[in-house]
């Protein structure tokens, strides 16, 4: 296989892996939802002995016992900025990361109450031997002031609550915060000063409406991110759902050690991260409330059985904040790390693991990621030099051959299987492989898919700059030089390629590849038309090399012909 074919594969390759995607972006929209009862509303394995959990506003089936939801008190860190009541953190908003990549930006705004981006974490208490506090009311204040902020050399915030039942039973719950982290402990301890047992089951869920998408273009990189509920557990790993897919793929009721829930979008991500020695079950519900309809993830459980005078606590995290790789790895909580998902795929997602390993180290080198994508690019050809040496050099035994091939096609004329045993022939004769340059491209598309993933979904790229006019490596390049480079490139690389043997039509085509490439890139992720554009120029160098090094003089073909 020549360059030329290998190009227009890899070419016709990546378009119909374009349109795949572009496909299942517009297959996975956010959907528009009937109302409808809850969807795995059954919230353990034990039907029997576990209570039914509020849903929504409005749908509490059982009284709660003590007061209405409190008036939120906001709690301010380095990182965060959140509004909590006790039973729901219903606003939070990360201080570090801008909307915009302007100084003046408000900060991203992932839990909200708006309908438009309703999203919030919610936690409460269900009992069938007494009353107990829900999400929607219960808990009180245990402090004077209203406002908790971190101070300078302070590394912690406590934030408590307490709920008093009539049966003696007080459930006290204390928030921690703490400097530079996005994980939040919450900490329930039951006491029981009444004279009967008392056993109730915590609960922690997610819920949420699907946001319209900030840029919704062509190639648009949050078009393509996962939106969407997940969940992880020892026996069956990563697992997800998107929003499209919560009511069609039937209820989950799911019995787990440890594990953890979630719900992520682009670049950022909640998560409730039960204790690793606890038993829970996971369930999805789509309840219909005064936000219309949600779609909801839940973790019920442990069990708490707490005797007369006695206590018993149970704790969890609530990750809330971006998809930073270093953060998430220091939770040390098995398969976290998957929220940042590079693809749906497992091997591929274990490729980009690889490679933004590697792009990190190489940040830690330069300190910039323009640099690094570039420093990528460079080790990757360094490590697939010798499959690059063997395909030029196949490709420049199959060029001196080229004319004896356009003599065997002239003399077979329209006997394309003779003309095909013939071609066969003179390769086993003269020791070619012709699908020796095949390798090197097999080997390029998994890498150029997987980079394209961790390009997307990287949050520590985005509004990352590389030089000049680019601003934002996980935006397009606003004046579209970088795309414009890459058809220049290509244009060389044709002018490089000969075109010995070579049909009118796919001559044809190959004139237009610079243009259509052209064209995809200008909305692509300026981080991945780097890429693309350095490992183009490499290319092109290393070919001008390679067909010097490996031209050889045609081989005449009169002498073979004759016989």
């Amino acid at each position: 296989m020549n360059q030329t074919r290998a190009f227009l594969i890899i070419a016709w390759l990546m378009v119909a892996t374009l349109l795949w995607m572009e496909w299942g972006k517009e297959r996975s929209a956010p959907p528009v939802v009937a109302t409808q009862n809850a969807v795995g509303a059954v919230p353990s394995a034990d039907q029997a002995g576990v209570p039914a959990v509020p849903m929504a506003p409005g749908t509490i089936p059982t009284p709660v016992s003590g007061p209405g939801p409190a008036a939120p008190v906001t709690v301010t860190t380095d990182v965060l900025r959140v509004a909590l009541d006790g039973g729901e953190i219903g606003q939070a908003d990360l201080l570090e990361h801008g909307r915009s990549n302007k100084d003046d930006s408000e900060p991203v705004r992932l839990f909200a109450q708006d309908p438009a981006n309703y999203f919030v974490a919610q936690s409460g208490w269900v009992s069938n031997s007494g009353a107990a506090p829900s999400h929607e009311g219960g808990f009180a204040l245990q402090a004077p002031q209203r406002e908790f902020t971190l101070a300078p050399g302070q590394n912690e915030l406590v934030v408590p609550f307490v709920w008093t039942g009539p049966n003696g039973v007080t459930i006290r719950r204390t928030y921690t915060f703490r400097r530079g982290d996005y994980a939040v402990q919450v900490r329930d301890e039951v006491i029981n000063r009444g004279t009967a047992p008392w056993q109730g089951f915590v609960y922690r869920q997610l819920s949420r409406v699907p946001r319209a998408l900030e840029n919704a273009g062509p190639m648009s990189a949050a078009g393509y991110s996962f939106q969407g509920a997940a969940w992880y557990s020892a026996e069956d790993k990563y697992e997800k759902r998107d929003f499209e897919d919560f009511v069609e793929d039937g209820p989950l009721n799911k019995q787990v050690n440890g594990g953890w829930i979630a719900m992520l979008q682009h670049h950022f991500f909640a998560a409730w991260i039960p204790q690793s020695d606890a038993t829970t079950t996971f369930s999805l519900a789509t309840p219909t409330g005064g936000v219309g309809t949600e779609y909801l993830i839940r973790s019920l459980g442990p069990a708490v059985s707490v005797a007369p005078g006695a206590s018993a606590a149970t704790q969890a995290r609530l990750w809330v904040g971006p998809k930073l790789i270093a953060g998430i790895q220091a939770q040390k909580v098995p398969g976290l790390e998957r929220a940042v998902d590079f693809s749906s795929y497992g091997w591929l997602a274990t490729l980009g693991d690889g490679l933004f390993w590697l792009l990190a180290k190489l940040h830690g080198l330069f300190g910039n990621w323009g640099w690094a994508i570039i420093g990528l690019v460079v080790v990757i050809k360094l490590i697939l030099y010798p499959l690059s040496a063997a395909q030029y050099r196949s490709m420049a035994k199959l060029r001196k051959f080229q004319p004896r091939i356009a003599q065997l096609k002239e003399r077979f004329g329209d006997d394309k299987q003779g003309f095909q045993v013939a071609m066969m022939d003179l390769y086993k004769k003269e020791k070619i492989n012709p699908v020796g340059g095949c390798l090197p491209l097999l080997v390029q598309m998994p890498v150029f898919l997987a980079l394209y993933w961790v390009l997307l979904e990287s949050v520590e790229l985005r509004h990352a700059p590389w030089i000049g006019w680019i601003n934002d490596l996980t935006a397009r390049d606003p004046f579209f030089v970088l795309p414009a480079i890459n058809m220049a490139l290509m244009w060389a690389t044709q002018k490089l390629t000969p075109a010995t043997g070579m049909d009118p039509m796919q001559q044809k085509m190959m004139q237009l590849m610079p243009l259509v490439f052209g064209v995809m890139f200008a909305f692509f992720p300026a981080g991945l038309v780097l890429y693309w554009v350095t490992n183009a120029g490499l290319g092109l160098l290393q070919q001008w090399w390679m067909v010097r090094r490996y031209a050889e003089p045609p081989a005449k073909p009169a002498a073979s012909a004759a016989k």
